[in-house]
């Protein structure tokens, strides 16, 4: 579902990301995991079509994300880190703009959007202005105008910030109900925890280069080395 070959992204003399190849199928819960700087988001916004890469290429669903980026991000729900609201909209406006740019038409949004925030408890907000909503909900109505048109790849960088614990415990159920739908959700964080819990695959990026891609089971030779918590392997292996 999601395809990586060879991606390099340069600024100038800077090689943010470095050659890395990625694969991850249909229906996986994916981590991306890195330290600050290691290139995390710089291939986030390769994957979404917010960066063009130096070299190498990019599938979603089968779609080329430079030659065919309508197609691609078609089938993609993005809920990047800091969600960008437009203030002066409600959230139900709000989502029926996302709507309007997904080429869903009027009736559909409506019923989607009930459907939505119903399952995110946002009734109480969603007919206020975004201006004055807190860091959680902005974060929770991102969320559910990226889940508007029924994704097939869910991208999302540091999905649980500013979540009160029951939010992100519904977010965290309903990723991974979609998961088992046969949604690819390709996750971000620096939450380990959260990846422990979820996370079918991790891949690892230090220096814009990938050092680990595999099952968490297989770091168990790193373990050894530590008390065997995935912080100290994770801390050992980026150092």
């Amino acid at each position: 579902m999601i395809y990586l070959e060879n991606v390099v992204k340069r600024f100038g003399s800077f090689t943010a990301v470095n050659n890395i190849s990625l694969q991850v199928p249909k229906g996986e819960f994916f981590g991306f995991l890195g330290p600050n700087g290691a290139g995390k988001t710089t291939t986030i916004k390769m994957m979404t079509g917010l960066f063009a890469p130096t070299s190498g290429m990019i599938t979603i669903g089968g779609y080329n994300v430079v030659r065919q980026p309508n197609r691609a991000k078609s089938i993609i729900g993005y809920i990047p880190d800091h969600p960008y609201l437009y203030d002066k909209l409600t959230g139900r406006e709000f989502m029926a703009f996302v709507g309007g740019l997904f080429n869903l038409n009027g009736d559909s949004v409506k019923e989607r959007s009930q459907r939505i925030i119903e399952h995110f408890e946002i009734g109480d907000w969603v007919d206020r202005l975004t201006e004055e909503y807190s860091q959680g909900m902005r974060q929770r109505i991102s969320i559910a105008a990226a889940l508007l048109h029924d994704p097939k790849v869910i991208i999302i960088d540091e999905p649980l910030i500013g979540l009160d614990p029951g939010s992100a415990k519904t977010v965290k159920d309903t990723l991974k109900s979609l998961t088992k739908q046969g949604v690819t959700v390709f996750m971000s964080t620096h939450s380990l925890h959260i990846v422990e819990e979820l996370c079918d695959r991790i891949s690892i990026i230090k220096d814009g280069k990938i050092i680990f891609n595999d099952t968490l089971d297989k770091l168990d030779t790193f373990r050894e080395r530590t008390d065997g918590k995935f912080e100290s392997v994770f801390i050992e292996l980026t150092k």
